[in-house]
């Protein structure tokens, strides 16, 4: 449905979106996950055509946003982080409002907006003013006008952004809701919204994809899915011996332990294998005490810290050689400077 091709857009010398290439398909959620500032509201930006990327290109049905706009834009409904209301219209005159921009033949017009009502659940405030209602029915009515006049796509960029605990529950149950019918695609930067409601998840850092694949397959991108945690009776040297004769350890650390005359290990295997057994077996004979042994699976937060951090270590690394580089040019260029300094009072010193 959705075909993202080397998109980059840049204001400046600064990137905020770096050759991202994806594909949406059909009746899934998908979740833009990322820190702020990662590119997920400028991505969606340009893939409903309200920005024009700087280069690359962005497929919408088969058609192109920059160069079919309007059949494109035909094909998708938009929730902006601020949803785009007008506080002096009711309920109804704005959705009929919205209609009309959309093109809605008028016999079908008034059956839709009832229907985006309905749905998302503000029939009750239609004659009410939309300045007088709370935010989460504000965001109510942002996915009605989403919705008006049965978009094959669906997105919402930060659609739970500043609401309480129980009006995230229900802005959640609807686009789990409207999923039915449509293809969803979401940005946020909180783990717990994208982990409860998306069937695929595209983890956004810098402006680039560091990750994209199922909830629970994302799991599988670490090196080691679950690690092995152990508090051991014994002298650091004995257990390092000892660890060495299982195989399938792919890493381990070992540090002093807060018990006495023991040590505490944080190990992972190849694949994720379970090694419990093999553990009490080599400690049973080898005479070391088991104090503590636990198994631990990575989380979809660890998931996210680890790639995205890593891409921050990058860009620190990437930064720290620029400032080098810019010193050592100002070195450089000091030396040249004084080095002309230097033969024009040579210079000077020889016409006297």
């Amino acid at each position: 449905m959705i075909e993202v091709k080397n998109l980059t857009k840049k204001y400046g010398s600064n990137t905020a979106v770096s050759d991202l290439s994806f594909t949406v398909e059909k009746g899934q959620i998908y979740g833009f996950l990322g820190p702020n500032g990662a590119g997920k509201s400028t991505t969606m930006n340009i893939m409903t055509g309200y920005i024009a990327p700087t280069s690359g290109q962005v497929l919408i049905n088969g058609h192109d946003i920059v160069e079919d706009g309007q059949a494109a834009r035909k094909c998708i409904g938009y929730l902006p982080e601020i949803p785009p209301v007008y506080p002096e219209m009711t309920v109804e005159e704005y959705l009929t409002f919205a209609a009309g921009l959309k093109k809605i033949q008028e016999k079908e017009m008034d059956r839709m907006i009832a229907e985006a009502m309905d749905m998302t659940g503000i029939l009750e405030v239609k004659k009410r003013l939309i300045r007088n209602l709370s935010k989460g029915f504000r965001q109510r009515v942002g996915l009605a006008q989403a919705i008006l006049g049965y978009p094959d796509i669906i997105i919402l960029d930060e659609p739970m952004v500043g609401l309480d605990p129980k009006q995230i529950i229900e802005i959640r149950e609807l686009i789990k809701e409207l999923s039915k019918r449509h293809t969803v695609i979401l940005s946020s930067h909180i783990l717990s919204e994208v982990s409860a409601i998306c069937d695929h998840i595209m983890i956004i850092a810098h402006g680039k994809l560091v990750a994209s694949d199922t909830p629970e397959n994302l799991t599988g991108l670490m090196k080691g899915s679950s690690s092995l945690e152990l508090t051991l009776e014994g002298h650091k040297e004995e257990i390092r011996l000892a660890m060495r004769e299982i195989s399938r350890i792919s890493e381990y650390m070992i540090k002093e332990s807060v018990d006495e005359n023991a040590v505490d290990i944080e190990l992972r295997t190849k694949d994720g294998e379970d090694i419990r057994r093999e553990i009490f077996f080599l400690c049973a004979q080898r005479r070391i005490p088991i104090l503590r042994m636990q198994r631990t699976h990575v989380s979809l937060e660890d998931i996210f810290l680890e790639l995205t951090e890593e891409d921050e270590a990058e860009k620190s690394d990437q930064e720290d050689k620029k400032k080098h580089l810019n010193l050592f040019r100002k070195k450089e260029k000091n030396a040249a400077v004084l080095a002309d300094r230097v033969k024009e009072g040579k210079n000077n010193d020889s016409s006297l």
